[in-house]
């Protein structure tokens, strides 16, 4: 780049420009791939109304074949985080939207248990690398200072998706016997076709780097790679990949912060797998009704996602704004497992739902703040890869616990513990080298993010 594009860092007009013009041309993109990402993986519970009773599975063949999904995300993650290095996100990320929608179209074709098993074992290596792959996409955009904000604008998804989903599942299943099809195979048909259409998307729109980005100047393009540069400063990624590896796996706050997304995880899909018969079960009110009270909690949740996000970064402060909205969620379980008042059992999942979502993006720019270049990627597949075993573990949990006792109560009180247990997480954390600490002072300014 010529040297009259160089420019200052403290030119606030050009930074505010180049952040403004990378968020409204990647993170809205970023975010229909998440959201259809969730959908599809989590959709078979609304499938499974119907196709349970049309293809004969028990409980425990549904249970087995929905976690299936997760054991084969997490032990791919890795992989599927070093190919997207060696290829580029924009190739890469296609990929994998490209193959996960087609599997997710394909579970139309299930009719045993066995293919059932194969189908949902094989959509989590699809899609396995996508989440932790576009949190370290955005990290090769957006300096530190503006990661948590970024990352809360994407990660939205997850709670709006929720209240989309509801609302579609229910009109195609409404479709049964349309050209001879069940509404199950409707649903997974209609939300399979997405993704498919975002990863030519992805690969005609979405730029590797801020060089390769035609609508950005060149003066915006200099200040985004002055700062990132300044930012990877301190890179400790090596030119042995085995050596990155093996750093990285052993790094004591890489896996205390697997264990963390681990409880949190395993908080989120006991909750998703279960919150409709809870609500129902607790308050009595009718499906609809727990649908509306569902998708109000999201819409809260998606609100506290995106203003404590934009207040860690303001404060350049981590470990509060992750510790007290898990402290909080162990009160909300607690509060909710324990009372007969059906306004306070709303009140208090209400709590639980909020503060679970103002946790998470303070908490996914924790690797940032310590993990560089190649070692990033492969952290964040390792934490991740952790992290996504309380998918299996949560739904399970709460089954066994309504098998043993007849209703959630003790589930839900149980799910106290692993709330509780992520705040603690944090602070351990911090004292193993302090990685969610504010960003040190002598970084550069951030630009007022007043003015985002």
């Amino acid at each position: 780049m010529h040297p009259a594009a160089i420019v200052s860092p403290e030119d606030d007009t050009t930074g505010r420009s180049a952040i403004r013009k990378a968020t409204l041309r990647l993170v809205p993109l970023i975010a229909l791939g998440y959201g259809a990402a969730y959908m599809d993986r989590i959709n078979i519970s609304f499938a499974s109304l119907k196709m349970n009773t049309d293809l004969g599975f028990s409980p425990l063949v549904y249970g087995t074949g929905a976690g299936l999904f997760f054991i084969s995300y997490a032990f791919c993650e890795i992989p599927s985080n070093l190919l997207l290095v060696r290829f580029g996100a924009r190739r890469w990320l296609a990929r994998i939207m490209l193959t996960w929608g087609l599997l997710a179209i394909g579970m139309m074709f299930v009719r045993t248990p066995v293919q059932f098993y194969t189908m949902r074992f094989l959509l989590g290596v699809a899609e396995a690398g996508f989440f932790p792959g576009v949190v370290f996409y955005l990290t090769q955009w957006f300096p530190p200072e503006y990661r948590a904000r970024t990352i809360s604008r994407f990660y939205i998804a997850l709670p709006l998706s929720s209240t989309v989903m509801g609302s579609l599942a229910s009109a195609l299943l409404s479709l049964n016997g349309r050209f001879h099809l069940a509404g199950w195979q409707w649903l997974f048909l209609v939300e399979g076709i997405p993704p498919l259409i975002l990863s030519i998307i992805f690969l005609l729109q979405l730029p590797d780097k801020p060089s390769d980005a035609h609508w950005l100047t060149a003066s915006e393009c200099a200040w985004l790679e002055f700062r990132l540069a300044a930012a990877e400063s301190e890179a400790h990624s090596s030119e042995n990949v085995w050596q990155d590896l093996f750093r990285t796996l052993t790094d004591t706050r890489v896996l205390l912060i697997g264990a963390f997304f681990f409880c949190m995880l395993t908080v989120l899909y006991a909750w998703s797998f279960s919150a409709p018969a809870i609500l129902i079960q607790l308050t009595g009110s009718s499906i609809g009704q727990a649908g509306t009270i569902i998708a109000t909690m999201g819409l809260f949740g998606a609100a506290s996602m995106l203003m404590t996000a934009a207040h860690s970064d303001r404060k350049r402060e981590r470990n509060f704004h992750i510790a007290v909205p898990c402290l909080l969620m162990a009160a909300g379980f607690l509060l909710g497992a324990l009372t007969h008042r059906p306004v306070v059992a709303i009140l208090a999942f209400a709590l639980t739902v909020i503060s679970y979502n103002a946790a998470q993006g303070p908490a996914l720019t924790l690797p940032s703040i310590f993990l560089r270049g190649r070692s990033s990627a492969i952290g964040y597949a390792t934490m991740n890869m952790i992290g996504m075993v309380g998918g299996f573990v949560g739904p399970y949990w709460m089954g066994a616990a309504r098998q043993l006792t007849g209703d959630y109560q003790r589930g839900l009180l149980t799910l106290a513990i692993p709330s509780a247990l992520a705040a603690g997480l944090i602070f351990l954390l911090a004292r193993a080298g302090k990685p969610a600490q504010s960003e040190r002072a002598e970084a550069l300014d951030a630009v007022d993010a007043a003015t985002l």
